[in-house]
C-alpha cells in the first residue's frame, strides 16, 4: 500500500499543484457579446423594448412556453410572479427556509406572508412530505426553490397543489436548463421565475425572466410593472380598462444592454451547460467511494440534471470522519490549495425581518400584520433546515472539462478525509 502524502495543513505538500487558469471565470464573455452590447450602446436603445422581446422570444422557444417577460432582476420577476398568481392581501404561501431572500420576502409588498416548511436533506430543496399539514384556507401558493441547481421533486408537489387548489411558483434562479425526469424546470408549474444575474450560470449582467403558459399570470405580471407593453398586450377586461400606469407603482423593465448579452450567452449556454455537467460529475465520481462527504446531484437514472450547478455544495457526514467539525474539514482542504468554506444560506425562518421587523408601520411585525395567526417559526422549529449549515460545503464550480485540473481538486477532498483522524 502506498504510504499516504501527509496533509498540507500539517506540513505536507499541496494535492492542488497546477494554476486553475480560467477554469472558474464566469461567464465566458466574447466578441459577440461586446458587440452585441455595444450596438445598443451606440444606437441609445438601453431603454427600448426591440432587443428584449427578441430575446424572450428565443427564451421561451427553448422553455416551450407561450411566454417569458424579462425583468431588471430575478427579484422582480418572483414578485411579479405571485402577483400574476393573485396572491394578496392576509394569502399565505409556503415556501423552504433554505434560500435566498428573494424567494419569499416579496410577499410582504403583497400582504402576504410566507409559511416555511422543512427541506429533504439530500435535495436541499422543499421536503413534498412537509407542505400538506401547513395548508390552510388562507394558502394561496407553494414556492418551490430549484435550489444549488438540485430539481426539486415536483411531482409530489403538483398532486398536492392540483388537490387544495393552489399555484406552484418555481424559483429556477440556481438550475437554469435543469431536468426535473426529463422536463426543464421552471416549466412544471403554473409559472416559473428566475435570475440572471452576473454571477448566476446563465449570467447576462443584471435581469431577470418569467416564464408561463398561463395568459392571465403573463398579463397580471404585466400590469403589474410593464406599463409600457399595456396597450398592445393586455387583453382581460379588468386589466386593459385599467392600462397606463403599473398596478404595482414600479417599473420593471429590463436593460437592453442585458438582453443583447442574453441573447448571445443564451446561444452558447446549453454547450457550455453540458461542458459544466461534464466537469462536475468527473469530479463527483473521483469522490464516489470517500467515506464523510456526499455528492449533491440527481442518480443518472433519475433524468434529472443540475442544469449550470450553479452555487455547487457536498453533503458532509462529520459521523464517518470521527466527528471532526465540518469548519475543520473546510480548513484542511483550503491548504491543500482550493478555498472552501462550509454551510448555505441563512435560514429565513430564523432571520429578525421574519420575527421581529414591522417594515411598514402595522404596528407590530409585518410577518403577521395580515394573518389571523401567528405564523412565526422559533429556532428548533426546522431542524432539518437549521442544521444545513454544518452539513453542506463548497465544492469547485469547473466551467472547462480538464481531468488534469478536476483530479488535483478532487484529491484534495479525498486526502483530507481520508486522513481526518489526523485532525482530531
Amino acid at each position: 500500500m502506498a504510504k499516504k502524502e501527509k496533509l498540507a495543513i500539517l506540513g505536507g505538500p499541496k494535492a492542488i499543484k497546477s494554476t486553475a487558469e480560467n477554469m472558474f471565470t464566469w461567464p465566458i464573455i466574447t466578441k459577440q457579446d461586446e458587440k452585441a452590447a455595444l450596438d445598443v450602446l451606440r444606437t441609445g436603445r438601453m431603454s427600448g423594448l426591440d432587443v428584449t422581446m427578441k430575446f424572450e422570444e428565443e427564451y421561451a422557444k427553448w422553455h416551450k412556453t407561450r411566454y417569458a417577460l424579462c425583468h431588471c432582476n430575478g427579484t422582480s420577476s418572483l414578485q411579479a410572479a405571485m402577483y400574476g398568481c393573485g396572491i394578496g392581501i392576509g394569502d399565505e404561501v409556503i415556501v423552504q427556509s433554505l434560500t435566498f431572500w428573494a424567494s419569499a420576502t416579496q410577499l410582504y409588498s403583497l400582504g402576504a406572508t410566507p409559511v416555511f416548511a422543512e427541506v429533504d436533506p439530500s435535495t436541499f430543496t422543499i421536503d413534498p412530505n412537509d407542505i400538506e399539514h401547513r395548508i390552510t384556507k388562507r394558502t394561496k401558493a407553494i414556492i418551490v426553490v430549484h435550489y444549488c441547481g438540485y430539481p426539486t421533486d415536483m411531482d409530489p408537489i403538483m398532486k398536492i397543489a392540483r388537490k387544495h387548489k393552489l399555484k406552484v411558483i418555481e424559483d429556477v434562479s440556481h438550475a437554469h436548463g435543469g431536468l426535473y425526469k426529463g422536463k426543464l424546470v421552471g416549466t412544471i408549474g403554473d409559472v416559473g421565475a428566475m435570475s440572471l444575474m452576473t454571477y448566476k450560470s446563465l449570467a447576462i449582467g443584471e435581469g431577470g425572466v418569467l416564464i408561463t403558459n398561463n395568459k392571465e399570470i403573463y398579463e397580471r405580471a404585466i400590469a403589474f410593472g410593464h406599463y409600457i407593453r399595456h396597450p398592445y398586450t393586455l387583453t382581460i377586461p379588468p386589466l386593459k380598462r385599467n392600462e397606463g400606469i403599473p398596478f404595482g407603482g414600479v417599473k420593471y423593465r429590463i436593460n437592453q444592454i442585458a438582453s443583447a448579452v442574453g441573447r448571445v450567452q443564451l446561444k452558447h449556454y446549453r454547450k457550455r451547460m453540458e461542458t459544466i455537467q461534464k466537469a462536475m460529475n468527473c469530479f463527483w465520481d473521483l469522490l464516489e467511494d470517500v467515506p464523510g462527504i456526499r455528492a449533491h446531484r440527481p442518480s443518472r437514472k433519475s433524468r434529472c440534471t443540475m442544469g449550470g450547478w450553479y452555487f455547487p455544495r457536498g453533503l458532509y457526514v462529520k459521523e464517518e470522519l470521527g466527528g471532526l467539525p465540518v469548519s475543520k474539514f473546510c480548513e484542511a482542504v483550503t491548504a491543500e490549495g482550493y478555498e472552501t468554506t462550509h454551510g448555505a444560506n441563512f435560514p429565513l425562518h430564523l432571520h429578525p425581518v421574519f420575527n421581529d421587523v414591522d417594515v411598514y408601520g402595522h404596528g407590530k411585525p409585518t410577518r403577521i400584520a395580515n394573518t389571523k395567526r401567528d405564523v412565526r417559526q422559533p429556532k428548533g422549529s426546522l431542524p432539518v433546515t437549521e442544521s444545513m449549515p454544518e452539513r453542506t460545503f463548497d465544492i469547485p464550480w469547473f466551467k472547462h472539462y480538464r481531468p488534469r485540473i478536476i483530479k488535483e481538486h478532487a484529491k484534495a477532498f479525498r486526502k483530507v478525509a481520508e486522513q481526518a483522524e489526523e485532525l482530531l
